[in-house]
């Protein structure tokens, strides 16, 4: 159906060789609380879905480290549809909190927060991404970022994650299911990247922020209003509430129109320390993933974040978006 979602997860790539895992089986899972069965964490998660413009993977999986710990994943995944046909919003969120046997109770209420603030505002975000207006995009999702985070902040004196904890670093990507808007959002807090896969290489495409030297290109932004994109009860300026303090990290926004045969990744700090240190690993993603060549599906998809094997102790978590190929579909970089 044109725009419509599925599942996704079973289209293959003919052509392509498997690809085996590296490493260890996950081993034994750390030890349960009878009292506590809900918050056992999985050792892997999957996901993803498939629209007429485009196609998503997401994975997250548990690091050497915390599995030598004996400790849960850390990273949380979240994604979430919002709205119906092309109305609809896709809302993926990656967090990453500090190590600890609540970390990944604490990015999960992170992706939570974000997640019901933008599917309350999903229609609004649906029509600001049709008519461009990125500055209003930026300042409302700015706005909401603080928000989610500084509430999190503020429960830190309830009993669970210790208050260290709700430092969270996050990364978010908005996908408009309509095929007539191809702009994607990304934008997030603290450590993380934003990665791009075009004419075969990687870019990092983190905006630049001051006292960062890494990221190589800044945030777009445009001349659109500059009302705020979210409605956020009894709040005016970010700092109008006490939970809803700026993050001490900068905000990090940017705006990007998908080419056909773009790749398109939001990850947490374990897979972006992996690609920006180059060598193997982002070149056999490349060969994998450029122009036109289908998405994988989930097993698959695993795989290829796994390739790498030892030296990048941290989780693995990621979004990836493959653009559908399509040579009527133009359009500029921005």
């Amino acid at each position: 159906m044109p725009g419509g979602v599925d599942d996704g997860g079973t289209e293959g790539r003919p052509g392509t060789e498997p690809v085996g895992v590296p490493g260890d089986m996950p081993g034994l899972p750390p030890a349960a609380d009878p009292a506590a069965l809900a918050e056992l964490v999985p050792d892997t998660v999957l996901d993803g879905a498939r629209c007429t413009a485009f196609t998503l993977r997401a994975a997250s999986t548990r690091g050497e480290t915390t599995r030598e710990a004996g400790l849960p994943r850390g990273d949380a995944l979240l994604t979430a549809r919002f709205g119906e046909g092309d109305d609809a919003l896709l809302f993926v969120a990656v967090a990453t909190a500090p190590p600890g046997p609540h970390a990944n109770r604490a990015a999960r209420e992170a992706c939570h927060a974000l997640g019901a603030a933008v599917g309350r505002s999903h229609a609004r975000l649906v029509d600001d991404l049709r008519a461009g207006r990125r500055n209003a995009l930026d300042s409302g999702l700015h706005r909401l970022t603080s928000r989610a985070l500084g509430r999190l902040r503020a429960r830190a004196g309830a009993p669970g994650p210790a208050p260290e904890q709700h430092t969270v670093d996050l990364r978010c990507l908005l996908l408009p299911v309509d095929p007539g808007c191809r702009t994607r959002i990304l934008f997030g807090t603290g450590d993380g990247g934003f990665f791009r896969l075009r004419d075969g290489a990687w870019r990092d495409i983190e905006p630049r922020t001051a006292g960062s030297a890494s990221a190589p290109s800044s945030a777009s932004a445009s001349s659109g209003t500059t009302r705020p994109t979210m409605h956020l009860r009894g709040v005016g300026a970010p700092h109008a509430d006490p939970a809803a303090a700026v993050p001490a990290d900068p905000f990090r926004f940017r705006a990007s129109v998908g080419r056909p045969g773009d790749v398109l990744m939001v990850c947490g700090p374990g897979l972006a320390r992996a690609l920006r240190r180059g060598g193997a690993f982002p070149d056999a993603l490349a060969v994998r993933w450029a122009g036109t060549r289908a998405a994988p599906d989930a097993a698959a998809y695993l795989m290829d974040l796994q390739r790498e094997g030892p030296g990048e102790p941290g989780d693995r978590t990621a979004a990836t978006v493959w653009e559908a190929p399509d040579e009527h579909r133009n359009g500029n970089e921005s």
